[in-house]
């Protein structure tokens, strides 16, 4: 079992999967065949699944976060970066300030918890950073975000899982 719960935090990691990919892969691994050979032929309970796979995404929405911090910091002893970022995101931070501090925690929890491409904690610690939305609030936005995600993912997985069972 420790086995598959390491799977689904790999896959959990993967920018672009996230757990809108480790979620359906740990519910359905018993039905599809594919998925079998991954996680050696038994799906995980579904409560499992989102809880591991959930707890996974909120962790790793801050570790993003802190390391973007620490490489753009670096990247930013580079004359053209530093005056390309100074150019073009600080001034987009001046002007989407009020709209931040108006709807950021939310604004950030909603693009988090939308299960759609591009989306997610990878993207949402870029955003958060990149709009100047406080370290504590992204950690608030990102488990809201994530947890959104994590119960429209699973639903439509056990409902999906529900009407193919019917055929």
């Amino acid at each position: 079992m420790i086995y598959k719960i390491l799977i689904l935090v790999l896959v959990t990691f993967i920018p672009g999967l996230e757990l809108r990919a480790s979620i359906p892969l740990g519910i359905l691994a018993g039905k599809i065949e594919f998925l079998n050979l991954v996680l050696e032929g038994y799906g995980l309970n579904w409560v499992v699944v989102f809880l591991t796979c959930v707890i996974a995404n909120v962790i790793l929405g801050p570790l993003v976060y802190v390391f973007l911090d620490k490489f753009v910091h670096r990247f930013l002893r580079l004359r053209l970066f530093a005056k390309y970022y100074h150019g073009k995101v600080e001034k987009t931070q001046k002007k989407l300030k009020p709209y931040v501090e108006k709807y950021g925690l939310f604004g950030v929890a909603i693009f988090i918890g939308m299960p759609l491409p591009g989306s997610g904690s990878y993207t949402g610690a870029l955003g958060a950073y990149l709009l100047g939305l406080d370290y504590k609030k992204f950690i608030i936005a990102n488990t809201v975000g994530v947890f959104i995600a994590g119960i429209i993912v699973t639903a439509v997985t056990l409902l999906g899982k529900e009407f193919f069972n019917l055929f």
